[in-house]
């Protein structure tokens, strides 16, 4: 598609609302990465240890923690950039090894305490603005937002795995 087709001119209601909300969605990510990549300039990560650390803690919320494997199929790294990374992470006291207490043979990577207390410390202020909006919504809307939401991160992670398909060498990347 030509990028002219990409910019024409929206008509319906619901063009201007869907090419509206395609612009927001741009600049929340940009903000979101100008974000992230303060936090991660400010104690010395890589955007990729910022991810991985991001990861971890989303998949100990849900309760399922990561295994450096999983770790590395998530971050679409080889096993030895996963592991520096992960040895990076521990050194510098974001990220904890824990075995698992039923197969000892399993580590799962954890949230290190020090580098929860400068994440939380960091993005307290963002987690009150976050508040503040949706306090402004109804559960039924909240309900309805999160669906969107939900839809559309489906729909990037189908879209990031076919462009990581699509490179050469599987999507891996050689140095990480």
């Amino acid at each position: 598609m030509a990028l002219e087709g990409m910019y024409r001119p929206r008509h319906t209601p619901r063009e201007k609302v869907s090419a509206e909300i395609a612009t927001d969605l741009r600049q929340y990510s940009i903000d979101a990465q100008h974000i992230a990549h303060a936090f991660a300039a400010l104690h010395g990560l890589h955007g990729t240890d910022l991810q991985a650390l991001v990861a971890v803690m989303d998949a100990e919320r849900i309760g399922e923690p990561l295994t450096a494997g999983r770790l590395g199929e998530h971050l679409n790294l080889s096993s030895g950039s996963v592991t520096a990374l992960v040895d990076r992470l521990e050194r510098a006291g974001h990220l904890r090894r824990e075995r698992d207490t039923v197969d000892r043979r399993k580590v799962y990577l954890r949230y290190a305490e020090q580098g929860a207390a400068l994440a939380v410390t960091f993005f307290r202020p963002l987690g009150v603005r976050t508040d503040e909006v949706l306090d402004q919504f109804s559960d039924a809307e909240l309900e309805v937002v999160h669906r969107f939401l939900a839809a559309m991160v489906r729909s990037m992670s189908h879209h990031r795995d076919e462009v990581r398909a699509a490179r050469p060498e599987n999507g891996r990347a050689r140095r990480q």
